[in-house]
């Protein structure tokens, strides 16, 4: 009965995959009982369906569009100040201690983040979108990924890093892509769709579609 209510709820947000026998009823009660507080929360500070678990703490939550199904786990810190909309497509999921800075600095708003339908994010994972993030459909990653979406000048070497400002050229990633953890975005970083990035990986700079990608710094192991 409850496997069948759960696979219920699963079907109604868009997903397919298979209650494992062997999970406990138990486990599934605690799983509803939980979403069901995150959901009440969602509705009381943001007036959405949204998911929305224990000390989230958003800053500019008006320039949010928020679609159906967002799970934002515990602890979870958005920066929603920035030129553009932040768009959090359907079943989105941000996983617990992760943090979306939008603008690191008064001498430059931000541009901001957009990230597609079904795609998850692991935990303790960092978005620095000043010079803008975009992230397709069906994107799945482990924790502690970053994102790093502009970069200091530092060539006159008679003014300090600090003071010589920034470039960016912001971060793509395209759709069905699998990212393992740890793996860091630098800025320029674009990648085609059906990828798969191998933990551990820094990527900068643009692959294509179907690529296998890996090492410091990242490059083509194999197409697949």
């Amino acid at each position: 009965m409850l496997k069948n209510l759960f696979k219920y709820f699963l079907q109604k947000s868009g997903k397919t995959y298979l209650i494992d026998d062997d999970i406990p009823n138990r486990l599934i009660i605690s799983v509803f009982w939980r979403r069901f507080i995150m959901l009440c929360r969602g509705y009381l500070f943001l007036r959405k369906r949204v998911f929305l678990g224990n000390k989230v703490k958003i800053r500019n939550k008006s320039n949010i569009d928020f679609s159906d199904n967002c799970t934002l786990e515990d602890y979870v810190k958005i920066d929603a100040y920035s030129k553009n909309k932040i768009r959090f497509g359907n079943n989105l999921k941000i996983g617990a201690f992760s943090i979306l800075s939008s603008t690191s600095h008064f001498s430059r708003f931000g541009a901001g983040i957009k990230i597609g339908n079904n795609s998850a994010i692991g935990e303790h994972s960092f978005f620095g979108a000043a010079g803008g993030i975009i992230i397709g459909e069906n994107v799945i990653m482990g924790q502690y990924i970053s994102f790093h979406s502009e970069n200091h000048s530092f060539d006159d070497k008679d003014t300090s890093i600090r003071e010589q400002g920034t470039t960016s050229q912001g971060i793509v990633l395209g759709n069905n892509i699998w990212v393992g953890a740890k793996v860091t975005f630098l800025d320029g970083a674009e990648i085609g769709d059906n990828c798969v990035i191998a933990a551990g990986a820094i990527v900068k700079g643009k692959f294509p579609d179907n690529s296998l990608i890996g090492g410091v710094p990242a490059k083509i192991i194999k197409m697949i």
